[in-house]
């Protein structure tokens, strides 16, 4: 099309990530949101922050902290001018990813030049909710729902079979490609100990920043030491003789990730030369409860776009929101599976909803410089029945 550019990927930081409950629970979720956002711009100290065209950011809950546009918020507490404008994206699990999504969209379009994508969660500051009552002092109770993670206040004319809980979908995602319980165990320890082994070799220290006032060497949920045989165990989580356990599960999590995207152009202003170009996106929606399983065809359409096959491909961040579903997808993308999450996912560091998209581009694109090769894939399952995925490309 006439008039379109590229987007590239010129830098990218997060937060480490915490546990439910641990190092970051008193961090509130837009303080989260200014500390990747100021991290993400450090990495570029010659780029005047007014240069800023739009600021696109995640966020899957919006009920606590974190509601009235957190994107915007994050902008005025990391200090920007306040005519750098945010909006505040959800599609869940895939929130930052759509938001760099969106924002490579709008370099591409020539409506900006420098814009930041990225996103929030603090799964632990989630609030309880009340539903609002038609009239006023109804006679009944109310009952106060976590907006934690998963379905809330259901819409009764949701098929049931829809509206089942995220661990009994993948449940049946197990039962449906053949996936055993040691498969999954197996997957989760490697990826703590991948995780592991890319922070003590120094991998993480690029990429991640200081949330003020939080004592964290590295991610909170990383176990050293796990192995498949202490993984089996535990007991299942979702059924009496099921597979799926706390152990081959992502946990719960607060935490911050962003990536600065520009056209080539913007290199001068920005003051460094882009790390990666976006060369396709894909997105893809089915039954809701097949959700573990978009990712599959929204990488296809990333890929088709992009130009290149799984053979050209030699780096993928797909986050782990539970060990069933990667696999189910690694296998149906017939890669190797040691270029899958080679410094750990999200079994081991993490899944902060709104953040965990960022983070595996960003991750993506620094395991691309590390090892010069061309082509990566991130993609990222969605509840609800959806997927992302984007391709990147190398040009460090």
């Amino acid at each position: 099309m006439a008039g379109m550019t590229s987007s590239y990927l010129y830098a990218s930081a997060r937060t480490r990530f915490g546990r439910f409950g641990g190092a970051l629970a008193e961090v509130r979720p837009d303080d989260l949101a200014a500390t990747a956002l100021s991290g993400v711009l450090a990495r570029t100290p010659g780029l005047d922050p007014a240069e800023i065209a739009d600021v696109f950011w995640g966020s899957a809950n919006q009920a606590g902290e974190d509601n009235r546009n957190v994107g915007r918020m994050a902008v005025l507490l990391a200090g920007l001018p306040t005519s750098v404008p945010a909006t505040t994206v959800n599609r869940l699990c895939g929130s930052s990813l759509d938001a760099a999504i969106q924002a490579s969209r709008a370099v591409e379009a020539g409506d900006a030049d420098v814009v930041v994508a990225g996103g929030a969660e603090s799964m632990t500051r989630a609030p309880w909710v009340l539903p609002k009552p038609s009239r006023a002092f109804p006679a009944g109770d109310a009952t106060a729902v976590s907006t934690t993670l998963g379905w809330r206040l259901v819409n009764s004319r949701m098929p049931a079979e829809w509206t089942v809980s995220l661990g009994e979908c993948n449940e049946r995602l197990g039962d449906r490609f053949g996936i055993s319980r040691e498969r999954q165990d197996e997957f989760a320890a490697r990826s703590h100990r991948l995780a592991a082994e890319a922070w003590a070799a120094g991998f993480y220290d690029g990429l991640v920043v200081d949330v003020p006032g939080a004592e964290l060497a590295r991610d909170e949920s990383i176990r050293d030491g796990s192995t498949p045989e202490k993984l089996a165990g535990l007991k299942p989580s979702f059924r009496p003789d099921g597979t799926i356990t706390a152990g081959n599960a992502s946990p719960l999590n607060d935490g911050a990730a962003a990536v600065l995207l520009g056209s080539e152009a913007a290199a001068a202003r920005i003051g460094t030369d882009p790390i990666a170009r976006v060369a396709g996106r894909g997105v893809h929606a089915l039954d809701p409860q097949d959700f573990g399983f978009a990712p599959v065809e929204a990488a296809e359409r990333a890929l088709g776009r992009a130009g290149i096959g799984w053979s050209d491909v030699s780096a993928v961040e797909l986050n782990e929101a539970f060990a069933v579903q990667s696999l189910a997808c690694v296998d149906a993308w017939k890669v190797d599976p040691d270029i899958v999450n080679a410094k750990g996912g999200a079994l081991a560091i993490g899944h902060p909803l709104g953040a965990s998209g960022a983070r595996v581009l960003g991750t993506l694109a620094a395991r691309l410089v590390e090892s010069g090769e061309r082509w990566g894939v991130a993609a990222i399952c969605i509840g609800v029945g959806q997927g992302l995925a984007v391709v990147l490309e190398n040009v460090s």
